[in-house]
């Protein structure tokens, strides 16, 4: 029999977010010290335009590696990505990056640092400040663009940094655990925002996360990865309705599907195998 957490989901229309290619990727990198690291193993994936995919293993098996690989901030070893059927490093311009911390510039208002992309891209602010305008209105930030980041809460700052990120309507959002320092309300108001802007924006959205709630509460599939080297464990497809609320944290189907995804991290090839413990949420 087909667990709830395994079966196929309902097939949805194709979105404009920009369909990801891995295949056969592997990363090894050395150290300052010397010594050989094997981050990412034989690496395949897929995933459709439109898509929230959510990545979860133990820390150092190589998740971020993979996002910074998307990113083109750095290269592979063996194998090969493909974001919209160009390699990354051809697609910078339609990525859209958030990172753990907001990394703000303290001497710029927060319209300025939204603004950032653009000056970097040499496109006259003008230009761009209405699309700015309006992102900050459609994460709760309206009337704060004349302040200053040390003016802001954590929530805020990450909230603005987001605004940056999508700046340029990326068709690609990369998502390296950017709810993680935030305390456990600030974090539930922060995935149903972004699950907020995710449907007003409809990128592909591929998320870092060691929350396995987080994961479940905003994916359309999980990808649950092995101790380093980091290889795919399995791809699970998540059958919940959408919208979500926090409130569906406490179905007993949601459950299903984190005591799912806890017990592949909890195997053999899992978080126990390398840490002695589970650190999941």
């Amino acid at each position: 029999m087909v667990s709830a957490a395994e079966r196929p989901r309902e097939s949805r229309k194709p979105e404009p977010g920009a369909d990801i290619r891995i295949a056969g990727l592997s990363k090894s990198y050395r150290t300052a010290g010397g010594d050989m690291v094997h981050a990412l193993q034989d690496i395949a994936l897929t995933i459709a335009g439109g898509e929230f995919v959510s990545i979860v293993g133990p820390s150092g098996c190589g998740k971020s590696t993979l996002l910074k690989i998307l990113a083109a901030l750095t290269s592979p070893s063996t194998g090969a990505a493909s974001i919209a059927g160009a390699p990354p490093e051809q697609s910078q311009r339609d990525i859209g990056f958030v990172f753990q911390e907001a990394t703000l510039l303290p001497w710029l208002t927060v319209l300025r640092n939204v603004l950032v992309p653009a000056d970097v891209a040499r496109i006259p602010r003008a230009e761009m400040q209405p699309r700015a305008m309006a992102l900050l209105d459609l994460v709760g930030l309206t009337g704060f663009h004349d302040n200053y980041p040390n003016e802001l809460s954590g929530g805020m700052q990450q909230r603005a940094a987001i605004c940056r990120a999508l700046l340029r309507n990326p068709r690609t959002l990369l998502m390296d655990e950017p709810f993680g320092a935030l305390d456990a309300l600030t974090r539930d108001h922060m995935n149903i925002e972004l699950l907020r802007i995710w449907e007003a924006q409809r990128s592909t959205i591929v998320f870092v996360t060691h929350s396995i709630t987080e994961a479940v509460l905003l994916s359309d599939r999980i990808v649950v990865m092995s101790p380093r080297p980091g290889r795919i464990i399995k791809d699970i497809r998540v059958d919940l309705p959408r919208p979500r609320s926090i409130a569906m944290v406490n179905t007993p189907e949601f459950g299903r599907y984190a005591q799912h995804v806890r017990s592949l991290l909890d195997g053999p090839a899992g978080a126990k195998a390398a840490t002695g413990g589970s650190p999941w949420q």
